[in-house]
């Protein structure tokens, strides 16, 4: 948005300001519109948003230029986008064969193509390091007046589904949804459970439903006197947001979906693009994942980047997980193409959100341990949506959650901490802090530090957990470390432990030919002689391909 600030004039070669005079300051460019203005070459092998900017793998120097020029930072590596596309197109083929898998597709962040699912599919080690089996443990399924993107509609006597977003075919008035709401022909749609108040008719012709590799999309017609078709997304409770457009989906960038079951209103992050997903009775392509949640009777509801349409959803799993792939939506842009609509939008032009979400209501403690508190805080309201919080010790952001709940982790036995929480929006603004609120942790010896954070231990990367210790004086000799998690073989883990000073010790060093899985509790004695105080850091390095697990929890008594 321009600013009117003071005018500068330049008078041989010097700057004059001359006051009550103003001139326009253009804002720096978003991600999304870095993006949209720097094509694609065979040098790029992907993008994403990182830290507000938008981020460009490129495998040469001239490739890193012409990134940098456009204002988005390069990454150097190895493998070029057709490099990926090619290796995909081998994973897909094996993929065909295989029972068991949830997902695959690129990573452009790993330079990778990732494989998910519940075995470790050996058949894959043939395509090389180019290639990442993740184990996971859950299924991915497919959930089942004024027409508003998320409003419910009932497929005939089926279970309820969503709206997408309304749009028309030059002579039809019409709302996209999932196609496997749509799969059956010339299906009546109602507004309303028990086959009442119908809106008008779904999937005409049979022509306008696709629930199989091509995507999950599907049209309804609205046929019926008295409805119309609106714009304006269904937040449930916030104020609507106005559909200006649509959009690709970034990897890294904030989306939120509205959808017919509670909480309704869902904001979270894109972790991938162009995905293959497994829901067990079809395989679909081309899907985006999320982190944000959801629930059945969420399908083919409305996915949006601030107000541009992105997705309609498809499923997700049946439990969410924090900061996991929870959420899948089909890309909005191919069921515009293949029927050839125009999306609804407002006529006017798109407003700069600058305005605050409210503060985070009653801040107040639910539970503490000797390492930890847990908090919880009433929901802010924003004249878009609230996509998460941020929990502050002073200045200092300790946890973040798109919930109304969070856990302070890593703290010191019996010592009081006060905190307060912020909440954020889609642009980028945020609340003024809430109330302090004030807990005592329990006591525990004083010399214990814990951190019950998961991080997840993945091929040929290093999961980073840290401790703050205020113990006094130096370390016991020996120091003691206890590791909980999982993980299928030990043999490929080196575990290390920093100290506040940088030295490392290794606990566990990588090597051996047959694997055990790492014990479920595992604790080393260290020989030290240091400063107790201050951040002590575990680290474990998965040095081997194929097995995967978690850290749940460590301890360290100094």
């Amino acid at each position: 948005m321009k600013r009117p600030v003071t005018a500068v004039v330049l008078l041989a070669g010097a700057l004059v300001v001359q006051p009550g005079q103003a001139i326009a300051v253009e804002p720096d460019p978003s991600p999304q519109q870095v993006s949209a203005s720097l094509p694609t070459s065979p040098g790029q092998a992907g993008r994403w948003i990182e830290d507000g900017r938008l981020v460009v793998a490129v495998v040469d120097e001239a490739s890193a230029g012409q990134v940098r020029a456009a204002g988005a930072v390069p990454k150097r590596v190895s493998r070029s986008q057709g490099d990926l596309d090619r290796l995909l197109a081998e994973v897909d083929s094996i993929a065909r064969t295989q029972d068991g898998l949830q997902s695959w597709g690129i990573d452009p962040i790993a330079n990778k193509v990732v494989v998910k699912g519940r075995g470790a599919y050996s058949d894959f080690a043939a395509l090389g390091d180019g290639v990442q089996v993740v184990r996971v443990t859950t299924d991915f399924r497919q959930q089942a007046g004024e027409v508003n993107p998320g409003d419910p509609w009932w497929p005939g006597g089926e279970s309820n589904c969503s709206v997408g977003f309304p749009a028309t075919d030059g002579q039809q008035r019409v709302f996209l949804t999932a196609g496997h709401c749509t799969d059956n022909a010339n299906q009546p749609a109602y507004g309303a459970s028990g086959q009442s108040n119908r809106i008008g008719t779904s999937n005409v012709g049979g022509t306008r439903s696709v629930n199989a590799r091509e995507g999950d999309m599907g049209v309804v017609a609205v046929t019926e006197a008295g409805w119309t078709t609106s714009p304006n997304v269904n937040t449930w409770g916030q104020p609507a947001v106005t559909v200006t457009g649509s959009a690709d989906a970034i990897v890294g960038e904030t989306v939120c979906h509205s959808g017919n079951t509670a909480p309704n209103w869902e904001c979270g992050r894109v972790t991938a693009v162009n995905q293959t997903i497994d829901y067990g009775n079809v395989v679909i392509e081309g899907l985006t994942t999320t982190t944000a949640c959801s629930q059945g009777g969420d399908s083919g509801g409305a996915w949006l980047r601030a107000d541009k349409a992105v997705g309609l959803h498809s499923g997700g799993n049946s439990t969410c997980t924090p900061n996991q792939d929870n959420s899948i939506f089909q890309p909005v842009g191919e069921a515009l193409a293949k029927w050839n609509l125009t999306l609804l939008t407002d006529d006017e032009p798109p407003v700069d959100d600058d305005e605050a979400p409210t503060a985070p209501g009653s801040p107040r403690s639910t539970g503490t341990t000797a390492d930890s508190i847990s908090l919880a805080w009433t929901a802010a309201t924003d004249n878009v949506g609230v996509t998460g919080y941020d929990v502050l010790d002073g200045s200092r952001v300790v946890a973040s959650t798109a919930t109304t709940s969070a856990t302070v982790t890593g703290l010191a036995a019996d010592t009081s901490y006060s905190f307060t929480v912020v909440a954020k929006d889609a642009a980028g603004n945020k609340s003024v802090a809430s109330a302090v609120v004030t807990a005592r942790t329990q006591p525990g010896g004083g010399r214990t530090f814990a951190n019950g954070t998961d991080y997840p231990i993945r091929d040929f990367q290093v999961a980073v957990s840290q401790v703050r210790s205020t113990a006094s004086g130096r370390t016991a000799s020996p120091m003691r470390v206890t590791v909980e998690g999982n993980h299928t073989c030990l043999e490929d883990l080196n575990i290390s432990l920093v100290s506040p000073s940088g030295r490392r010790y290794y606990l566990q060093r990588y090597g051996g030919t047959t694997c055990h899985p790492l014990p479920a509790s595992k604790t080393y004695d260290v020989p030290a002689n240091e400063t107790a105080a201050g951040t002590w850091t575990l680290r474990i390095g998965d040095n081997g391909y194929g097995d995967t697990g978690t850290l749940t929890n460590w301890s360290i008594t100094l």
